[in-house]
């Protein structure tokens, strides 16, 4: 959330992505989010709505939010934004897809007589966030699924998402060939850590933009532990122009599922514009300086 409306003004971005497609069951992400600065109130405001679908019975998930972020300008040099997200999640199932024990006969597979009692989940959810950032370096951290909405399709209420910590940052160390407050060619490192119910995930980056492409490496694992040692490089290839960024990924699985899952593909389509005159921009606006993609 802390990332809504870091932007000049307005962001319309849209996201594909098509997860393990060796698999039976692959699982498909679309997202869509608007958000926009306004400088008057220092805030940032938002809506996302992604939605998930996998699995040979197409178990969906869809969240549809609100999100809101607040810039305090600390001194000169250094920022906080905290964010929050309020949102809408509802947990499908086709149910016409599956293939129960009762169904399955010596002939094959019949029509079950007695369907087991089924019902779509409906919940709330709120994610906190707050991030510190200069014209160099940001981080920060997210704590989502504070609400622990159900997951249950049997109204069981005990079952819950846990909530996960997202730990973040990165900083720009090399710059070069300023012009106004943008550079033409910029080297990132990134980093995030996830943990959620006992697991974790780390994934560190390096970026390289020369106007107007950019380009990333991402290595997804924790080193020198055996269990998680390894589970993929991600490689990036975008381009940035002044409304349009475009950006493709792809996941190359390193784990022992090397052979199984045709890594993951994900596109980003993002269109930043500005509605106001120049004169009714009255603050002076201050960039997140993490890569778009």
């Amino acid at each position: 959330p802390s990332f809504t409306g870091a932007i000049e003004e307005n962001r319309i971005s849209i996201n594909y992505r098509n997860q393990w497609p060796s698999v039976t069951g692959v699982f498909n992400t679309y997202s869509f989010s608007y958000d926009r600065y306004l400088p008057n109130f220092r805030s940032g405001v938002g809506v996302l709505a992604t939605y998930d679908v996998a699995g040979s019975g197409d178990l969906s998930t869809t969240n549809i939010g609100l999100l809101y972020s607040y810039d305090i300008q600390l001194n000169r040099d250094w920022h906080v934004r905290p964010g929050i997200n309020f949102k809408f999640i509802y947990l499908g199932l086709n149910y016409g897809k599956l293939i129960w024990n009762s169904m399955i006969t010596a002939r094959g597979t019949t029509p079950s007589v007695y369907p087991p009692p089924f019902e779509g989940v409906a919940d709330v959810d709120f994610a906190f966030s707050a991030m510190a950032y200069n014209d160099r370096i940001w981080g920060g951290f997210n704590l989502d699924h504070l609400l622990k909405p159900r997951q249950s399709f049997y109204g069981d209420w005990e079952t819950t998402v846990p909530v996960k910590l997202n730990v973040f940052g990165g900083v720009q160390i090399s710059r070069r060939g300023r012009l106004l407050n943008k550079y033409s060619e910029v080297i990132s490192i990134a980093g995030n850590i996830k943990y959620q119910d006992r697991f974790w995930q780390s994934d560190l980056g390096l970026y390289y933009y020369r106007d107007p492409i950019i380009f990333g490496l991402w290595y997804r694992g924790i080193p020198f532990v055996t269990s998680q040692a390894g589970d993929a490089i991600i490689a990036l290839i975008g381009i940035k122009t002044e409304k349009l960024h475009l950006g493709y990924s792809y996941d190359f699985t390193i784990s022992n599922l090397i052979a199984s899952t045709g890594g993951s593909h994900e596109i980003s389509l993002v269109y930043e514009f500005i509605t106001s005159t120049i004169g009714s921009r009255k603050r002076m606006f201050h960039a997140v300086p993490c890569p778009e993609f």
